[in-house]
């Protein structure tokens, strides 16, 4: 891969689609939605997240599993579900003195798997 660089094609014109433009420009999300989007994404970024998400889309576990299942202590577990659920990706329910853990509902279940999808297509 060394010397290959990628080609981004450019308009040679100096016009602008102004209706197109503003078309675009009224219906973008508000800045702040668009940083809240960026950040859910981040939690993505990471994956042992992804792992945990992958598991959590296969079933309810509880930190012990999850820890056990990856291979993992279950403080460094603990601190990505905190992350995980900050970002309203994972739920938990209490049953006696365990925690258990599941997606938080099926949009995260979709995100997770279009993104399977997506990754899986360019194979």
């Amino acid at each position: 891969m060394i010397g290959k660089t990628l080609s981004v094609e450019t308009c040679d014109c100096n016009v602008i689609h102004e209706d197109i433009v503003n078309k675009v420009k009224g219906q973008m999300p508000p800045e702040e939605t668009l940083y809240d989007l960026a950040e859910l994404f981040k939690v993505f970024g990471d994956s042992t997240r992804i792992k945990i998400l992958w598991a959590l889309d296969e079933a309810e576990l509880c930190v012990c599993d999850i820890a056990f299942l990856l291979n993992m202590t279950q403080s460094a577990i603990s601190h990505q579900l905190r992350a995980l659920k900050q970002a309203k990706l994972v739920k938990n329910r209490r049953e006696g003195k365990v925690i258990y853990y599941s997606l938080d509902d099926e949009h995260v279940k979709r995100i997770f798997e279009q993104g399977l999808i997506h990754i899986r297509e360019e194979k």
